[in-house]
């Protein structure tokens, strides 16, 4: 089997179910931190690098940068990735949330690395193809081949009760702008703001989405809550929207759901800023709220990794 008959053969059912949940998925250069991908199962853990389509050639070193940015950029042509923690490369990886995957020694998530890896010339141009969406979903395959290789990855998943939020309607009704036809960009996020730097007010983050459903809306919620988030609105057309709220991650006491299910401040006094937080301006800008509640959520575990040797 081609390397390109077998990368159809393991993402097509994906994508597919992708496509049914009316998420929009747009071709790299992609910031992981900003990624629409909902959550699908991982694959059976009896698969092996062997059984998986690979890049070419792929350096993996180090980043002892210091900084705190964290990319990971898919293109037809291969993967970048810089200051990524081997955590986040997982869950790039089994298309999941960093939170959904546990285990493992604490280096996994420290230890920050600089990936170049690049696909085989044959295979580019059908990359370039649409559906675009093969071409995030390839990648990740490759990713998962080099894990397995490189880091000598195994992994299981469970199935655990955990906590989650539930996305709904509030009382007064959704104050939401159905999309035109054609009305579609990936969502755009501008900020936090900082003193005199352009118009996005001090310490708040202006979040624009415009095509978005409610399943692709609640996928993108999870990953910045870093908690699942599952739709209950029973909304079934695309929306056009902005929110600007306090960013949870430079307002770290940001309510967060404790583990009985309410919603409380972490400790410490509120830092001072000028917007307010997610919870309040869904239901306030939106007419949305988040739920919190309990329910099944995919976890894959690490069972075995190592780390890789410089290159």
């Amino acid at each position: 089997m081609s390397p390109l008959k077998m990368i159809l053969s393991l993402i097509l059912p994906v994508s597919m179910r992708l496509a049914a949940l009316g998420v929009t998925v747009i071709a790299g250069p992609v910031v992981f931190g900003v990624l629409n991908a909902p959550q699908v199962r991982a694959q059976s853990t009896t698969t092996t690098s062997a059984l998986l389509p690979s890049f070419e050639v792929a350096s993996i070193k180090p980043d002892r940068s210091g900084g705190s940015l964290s990319i990971l950029e898919t293109r037809a042509t291969g993967l970048h990735a810089s200051g990524v923690a081997t955590k986040k490369l997982i869950a790039f990886a089994y298309n999941l949330h960093e939170f959904q995957v546990s285990g493992g020694p604490n280096w996994v998530s420290s230890d920050k690395y600089r990936v170049e890896a690049k696909v085989e010339d044959s295979m580019v141009e059908q990359l370039q193809k649409p559906p675009l969406i093969l071409q995030d979903d390839a990648i990740r395959l490759m990713v998962r081949s080099l894990l397995m290789d490189r880091f000598h990855l195994s992994v299981s998943h469970v199935t655990k009760e955990l906590p989650v939020y539930e996305l709904v309607v509030a009382k007064d009704g959704p104050k939401l702008q159905e999309s035109k036809p054609g009305d579609t960009i990936p969502s755009a996020w501008k900020g936090p703001g900082r003193s005199g730097q352009g118009s996005t007010p001090v310490g708040v983050t202006r979040w624009t989405d415009r095509g978005s459903s409610m399943p692709g809306f609640a996928a993108q919620l999870s990953r910045h809550l870093d908690r699942p988030v599952v739709d209950r609105t029973g909304l079934k057309a695309k929306y056009t929207f902005t929110l600007e709220f306090a960013d949870d991650r430079t307002q770290p006491t940001m309510p967060r759901a404790a583990a009985d299910g309410d919603l409380r401040a972490s400790n410490g006094p509120p830092p001072e800023s000028s917007g307010p937080s997610i919870f309040t301006a869904l239901q306030e800008q939106i007419g949305l709220k988040l739920v919190p509640a309990k329910g099944p959520v995919e976890v894959l575990v690490i069972d075995h990794i190592e780390r890789p040797s410089e290159n």
